[in-house]
C-alpha cells in the first residue's frame, strides 16, 4: 500500500540510535505512524517539529504494517515560534490534543483543514492571545463536533429559551439561562459569550471555554480510551489565567 498527501506533523519519537516514529495527520487518509529512517539525524529533525507541513509519502507492504515514511518539506512553523512560549503552548497543546484523541487511519478533513486555520492564526505575530485563544476553543468545539459530541449552545436545555444563556451543563453540553441555571449555578459552567459567537473575550473567558471544552474532551473521547489530556494542554490553560 502506497500514499501520498498533505500532512500536519503531530509528534516525533526516537526509535533506535538515529530513527524516527512520526505520527501525523493528513488531510484524505487521516492520522497514520510511519518510520523515519535516520529522522533524529540532524538533517532531518527540524522537519519533524509538531506543526510543521510537508508532502508526506506512506508505504507498506501490508496495509495493517507500520509502514515507512519520506517527507517532502513544506512549511516549517515550529522554528518560527521558539520565541513566543504561548504561542509554542498552543501549538504544542493542539498538535498532542490530537494524538490522544483522534483514532488512527480514518480519514478526518475537516479536523485536518480546521488544524491548518488554527495553525496560520498562532503564527501570526500581529494576532493577540485573546484571538488566538478564541480560535483555539473554537477549534476544539470543532474536533468535539466531527467526531460527534457537539455542544449545543443554541438553546436553553431546560426551557428552550434562546436569550440570556450563560451556563453549559456539564451533563447535557448544552446551554442553560440565568433563570434556570440559578438554583444549580455552582454545578454549571460559566459560559463565555465568544462560544455563542462573539468576537471578542478576556484571557479569562477564554480560560472558561478551555476548561469546558477539557471537561468535554476528557469525558467523550478520551476517557473510554483510558486517556487524559496532554501536559502541553495544560500547559496552554496556565496562560488564561489572570490568577498566574
Amino acid at each position: 500500500m502506497e500514499w501520498t498527501d498533505h500532512s500536519i506533523i503531530l509528534g516525533a519519537s526516537k526509535f533506535g540510535e538515529a530513527d524516527a516514529i512520526v505520527d501525523v495527520l493528513s488531510k484524505d487518509f487521516g492520522r497514520y505512524k510511519g518510520f523515519v529512517r535516520g529522522g533524529m539525524g540532524r538533517s532531518k529533525r527540524s522537519l519533524l517539529q509538531p506543526g510543521n507541513e510537508a508532502k508526506i509519502t506512506w508505504r507498506a507492504r501490508l496495509e495493517e504494517s507500520l509502514g515507512s515514511v519520506t517527507l517532502d518539506p513544506m512549511t516549517q512553523r515550529a522554528a518560527h515560534l521558539f520565541g513566543s512560549p504561548d504561542r509554542l503552548a498552543a501549538l504544542s497543546g493542539a498538535t498532542s490534543t490530537l494524538i490522544h484523541c483522534l483514532p488512527e487511519r480514518e480519514a478526518s478533513p475537516r479536523v485536518f483543514d480546521a488544524l491548518i486555520a488554527l495553525l496560520d492564526l498562532i503564527e501570526q505575530d500581529d494576532v493577540p492571545a485573546e484571538q488566538w485563544g478564541i480560535g483555539f476553543v473554537r477549534f476544539e468545539m470543532g474536533l468535539l463536533g466531527a467526531m460527534g459530541f457537539g455542544l449545543d449552545l443554541s438553546s436553553c436545555a431546560a426551557t428552550g429559551e434562546i436569550e440570556d444563556l450563560i451556563y453549559v451543563s456539564p451533563r447535557s453540553a448544552c446551554a442553560v439561562s440565568r433563570e434556570a441555571g440559578a438554583p444549580y449555578h455552582d454545578k454549571l459552567f460559566p459560559l463565555p459569550a465568544f462560544m455563542k459567537g462573539g468576537v471578542d473575550a478576556s484571557l479569562d473567558e477564554i480560560g472558561q471555554g478551555l476548561d469546558i471544552t477539557a471537561y468535554f474532551l476528557d469525558r467523550h473521547m478520551l476517557g473510554a480510551m483510558g486517556r487524559t489530556l496532554p501536559d502541553a494542554r495544560f500547559r496552554l490553560r496556565d496562560y488564561f489565567s489572570t490568577e498566574k
